[in-house]
């Protein structure tokens, strides 16, 4: 019997290549580019797995695991972004999410992360140390993620001007 799964995700392209590497692997799978359609197929269909990207159009991810665990509160879901940070991630973790992989990650990582029952004591340790450019990426998903995704806000407390701040919100994060 295979597991069905909710794919969310606003990227039609690799929304439709993922569902079909995750099909090809057992699940059933049911997609949605927004979380109003998201919402729409958990309304009428019991999820055991769902894949939640962080960032949507109209509500967040991050808003979309809440939603998804008051409806079935036994779905394990997975967030991939593009846009990781260590915020978001622990975000995430609190509001029920089981894992957090950073984009790109192919379709065996995914499904492992959804098998996978808990946290490994053998992960391993980075060893080196950001950079000042990741640290800032960091520093301003924490404002962001305090100013509940109010750009003015961060901008605010972040004491930059905002057009300044959306431009490197749009900038990928740097690796470490």
């Amino acid at each position: 019997m295979s597991r069905s799964l909710l794919l969310v995700d606003d990227d039609d392209t690799f929304r439709g290549v993922l569902a079909g590497a995750l099909a090809a692997r057992g699940y059933a799978v049911q997609t949605a580019a927004d979380a109003t359609a998201a919402m729409a197929l958990a309304r009428g269909t019991r999820f055991d797995d769902a894949i939640v990207d962080l960032r949507l159009p109209g509500t967040s991810g991050l808003a979309l695991i809440e939603q998804l665990r008051c409806l079935h509160s036994g779905i394990r879901i997975v967030v991939l972004t593009g846009y990781a940070s260590i915020a978001t991630a622990v975000e995430a973790i609190k509001l029920g999410a089981v894992h957090y992989l950073a984009k790109p990650a192919d379709a065996d990582e995914i499904v492992a992360a959804l098998t996978r029952a808990a946290g490994s004591s053998l992960t391993p340790v980075a060893g080196d140390r950001p950079s000042i450019k990741r640290l800032e990426w960091e520093h301003i998903q924490k404002v962001l993620s305090d100013s509940a995704g109010n750009i003015s806000e961060a901008a605010r407390r972040l004491r930059m001007h905002r057009r300044t701040l959306q431009r490197k919100l749009k900038k990928r994060p740097v690796r470490r």
